[in-house]
């Protein structure tokens, strides 16, 4: 996780308005919209880079409610799309949703497919490390 955190540091893109980074209360408030607990490791990530720009991914925001990557929007429009709302997505590609499960895993949901494909990660940093990073 460190390590992940680092590099995206690292590689973090200067941008006219720079993102903030929530604190908890910011992460109760987005769970009260979404009638739904967001995972520690998935509120861990929110609160330590939701604030990095990089590569060609955008994983949600919970800062900027005018944001097209803002949390509680990203999450109406997947639902209604057909995403199952125990999923919490992440990072829109396309039409396909990178989403965290309960557990914190993340999983790949097919908007062509409508369902979840067999791709996984065991957590959003392995999943920062994996395909953010290499966005």
């Amino acid at each position: 996780m460190e390590e992940v955190i680092e590099e995206l540091r690292e590689k973090n893109e200067r941008v006219p308005v720079p993102l903030e980074l929530p604190d908890e209360d910011v992460l109760v408030e987005i769970e009260e919209q979404l009638f739904i607990n967001i995972p520690f490791v998935f509120k861990e990530f929110l609160l330590t880079v939701s604030d990095v720009v990089y590569g060609s991914l955008e994983p949600v925001t919970v800062m900027d409610p005018q944001s097209h990557t803002y949390l509680p929007e990203v999450c109406a429009t997947a639902w209604d799309i057909g995403v199952p709302r125990e999923l919490i997505p992440i990072c829109q590609n396309g039409d396909d949703y990178y989403c965290v499960e309960e557990d914190g895993t993340v999983v790949l949901w097919s908007a062509e497919e409508e369902l979840v494909t067999e791709e996984s990660w065991e957590s959003v940093w392995h999943w920062a490390r994996d395909v953010w990073l290499e966005s």
